[in-house]
C-alpha cells in the first residue's frame, strides 16, 4: 500500500506461484471410477512456500488473506485432522443427487431460502452424495477450502460468508446457517463451523508456522472475500449502479451487485444465483463455464501432439467471419474434462450447424459463443433484479483476450471496461488494509483507492458485430431453435 492516507494506491508484487493440479484416485480393484481430488497438502505447502519468499523479499508482513473457489470441503475429525483430501467439484459422485434432494426439499423452497441456483456441484448435493459413508460418519467439522488453509495457518474454525453462501445451506436473507433446511436434508448442523464476515481477523499465525516462514513478528490472517469472486467484485473500479461486472477466467461469473437477493420464481426459472458480498453486499450472478472451455481445448490439442500456442491461436481465430458456428456453453457437455473440439463438433451437429474444421474456428466458435453467453447473462441479470446496465466491468486473465473483451462489446451493446486482470487479489488486498487498519471507509472507497494505478483497456460496442439482428439469430442457432 503505498502514497499518503488520502491518495493510497495499490502494488501488487507477485512472489510465488505454485500449480493447482487434481489427481484422480481409486479406491481399490472393481471400485469403478476413480475419485477426482484436490491435492490439498501440496496447496498449503505452495502457501507456506510463498509466505515464506514474500518474508524474505519484504521483511516483516502486515497481513495474510486467502480466497480460493467455491463449494468444495475438507472434513476434520475429532481431534481436527483432516479426513481425506478433498473432493474435486468436477468428479462425477453428484450426479442425479439434486433430483433427490428436490424430493425432500422442492426446488423453490430450496431457492426461497439459499438464492442458489442449481449446480450439481453444490456443497448440499456433495454432502447428500456421501450421506452414509464412513468419511462423513467420523467428521465433526466441515472447512471449505479457504477456511481450511486458515485453520492450518491460525488453528481458528469458522466459515466466511461469502463462500459458506455458495453451499446450499446458508438463509442468503440472515447471512446464517439454515440449519432447519440442513437437517431436513439429513446434514448433521454440528459440521458447520461459525459463520464470519469478510474484514474480520480469523487469528493470528502458530507460532510453529511463524518460525518455519523465518517471520519474526506476529502476523494476522483476516477473513476477506474468500469467494475469489467475492473478491473480484471488491476489485471492480467501478463507483456506479448501473454496472454490470463479467469475473473471466476458468469460469465466468456475470451480474450485478446489489443490496438484496432477487428470490422470484423468474430468477429460480433463469437458473441465477444470489451469493453473498463483502459489506452486506448480494453478488446476482450466473455462472457461465468460461474460458474453461478453451483452456481444455488446447489441452486436448497439445496431448495429440497438434501446435496449441495460444498466442497463435488467437491471431488465427480473429481471421474467421464471426458467429459462423455457435454453441451453448453453458450446456452440462462442457462442464467435466475432455476433449472439447469433439464436444463442440457434436453440439454444432446437433443444433443444425456445421462443426469447426479447423483449431481456429474452433476457438473463434467458443469466444463467440462466450459473448453470446455473456449477453445473455447481463441482459437477464438487469431484467430480473429491475437494475439498468450502462457498462460492463470484465475482470480476471480473461481482460488479456482483447478478441473476447471486443465481441463482449459488441454481443452486449454496452461499452466494456477491461482491467484489473488480479481484481481477485486487489480486493483481497483491499479487505485486508482496511482490517489493518491502513484503509477506511466503504466500498466505494476501497475501490476508489483500488483504481488508482491500474491501466485499464475500453471497447466500444459495434466494431466486429455491428448488428444486434445477427447476434439474435445466433442465439437462436447456438439452441437449435431454428429446427423447431
Amino acid at each position: 500500500m503505498q502514497g499518503d492516507p488520502g491518495r493510497h494506491h495499490v502494488e501488487l508484487h507477485e512472489v510465488h506461484r505454485f500449480p493447482n493440479t487434481p489427481v484422480a484416485v481409486g479406491r481399490g480393484a472393481g471400485d469403478g471410477a476413480p475419485t477426482l481430488h484436490w491435492d490439498v497438502l501440496a496447496l498449503y505447502r505452495g502457501v507456506l512456500d510463498g509466505l515464506r519468499v514474500a518474508t524474505r523479499t519484504f521483511g516483516t508482513l502486515s497481513g495474510v488473506g486467502i480466497d480460493s473457489w467455491a463449494v468444495d470441503y475438507g472434513l476434520l475429525d475429532a481431534d481436527g485432522v483432516l479426513l481425506g483430501n478433498p473432493v474435486h467439484y468436477r468428479d462425477a459422485r453428484t450426479d442425479g443427487v439434486p433430483d433427490r434432494v428436490f424430493a425432500t426439499v422442492p426446488a423453490a423452497d430450496l431457492y426461497a431460502r439459499t438464492g442458489l441456483q442449481v449446480q450439481p456441484f453444490n456443497t448440499v448435493f456433495q454432502l447428500v452424495a456421501t450421506a452414509g459413508s464412513a468419511q462423513l460418519g467420523a467428521a465433526r467439522r466441515l472447512l471449505l477450502i479457504p477456511d481450511l488453509l486458515a485453520y492450518w495457518l491460525t488453528g481458528a474454525q469458522g466459515a466466511e460468508v461469502t463462500n459458506a453462501s455458495t453451499t446450499g445451506l446458508l438463509d442468503v436473507t440472515t447471512r446464517t446457517w439454515a440449519t432447519d433446511l440442513a437437517a431436513a436434508l439429513g446434514v448433521d448442523t454440528d459440521l458447520l463451523p461459525p459463520v464470519r464476515e469478510a474484514g474480520s481477523t480469523i487469528g493470528t499465525v502458530r507460532p510453529e508456522v511463524l518460525e518455519a516462514l523465518g517471520h519474526g513478528a506476529p502476523l494476522p490472517v483476516f477473513a476477506v472475500g474468500s469467494h475469489d469472486t467475492a473478491s473480484a467484485v471488491v476489485g471492480v473500479p467501478t463507483s456506479g449502479p448501473d454496472v454490470a461486472y463479467i469475473s473471466c477466467g476458468t469460469w465466468s461469473l456475470v451480474g450485478l451487485e446489489l443490496d438484496a437477493p432477487v428470490l422470484t420464481e423468474e430468477s429460480r426459472a433463469a437458473n441465477f444465483t444470489n451469493e453473498l458480498g463483502v459489506d452486506g453486499t448480494v453478488r446476482y450472478l450466473r455462472n457461465v463455464i468460461g474460458l474453461w472451455v478453451l483452456q481444455e481445448a488446447i489441452r486436448t490439442w497439445e496431448a495429440a501432439g497438434l501446435p496449441a500456442d495460444l498466442h497463435d491461436l488467437l491471431d488465427d481465430a480473429a481471421g474467421i467471419p464471426a458467429l459462423t458456428t455457435v454453441v451453448d456453453v453453458d450446456d452440462a457437455a462442457f462442464l467435466p474434462p475432455g476433449d472439447m473440439p469433439a464436444r463442440i463438433a457434436a453440439a454444432a451437429e446437433r443444433t443444425g450447424q456445421t462443426p469447426p474444421a479447423s483449431q481456429a474456428e474452433t476457438v473463434r466458435c467458443i469466444l463467440d459463443s462466450l459473448a453470446l453467453a455473456y449477453r445473455r447473462a447481463v441482459r437477464q441479470a438487469g431484467a430480473l433484479a429491475a437494475q439498468p446496465v450502462d457498462v460492463v466491468h470484465m475482470v480476471g486473465g480473461g481482460v488479456r483476450n482483447t478478441l473476447l473483451c471486443q465481441l463482449t462489446a459488441d454481443a452486449t451493446g454496452l461499452p466494456v471496461v477491461a482491467g484489473p486482470v488480479e481484481a481477485a487479489a486487489l480486493g483481497n488486498v483491499l479487505v485486508q488494509a482496511r482490517g489493518a487498519g491502513v484503509l477506511t471507509g466503504d466500498l466505494a472507497a476501497l475501490r476508489a483507492v483500488g483504481s488508482r494505478g491500474h491501466e485499464m483497456s475500453r471497447y466500444t460496442p459495434g466494431v466486429l458485430v455491428p448488428d444486434d439482428a445477427a447476434w439474435d439469430a445466433a442465439e437462436r442457432r447456438a439452441h437449435g431453435v431454428h429446427h423447431r
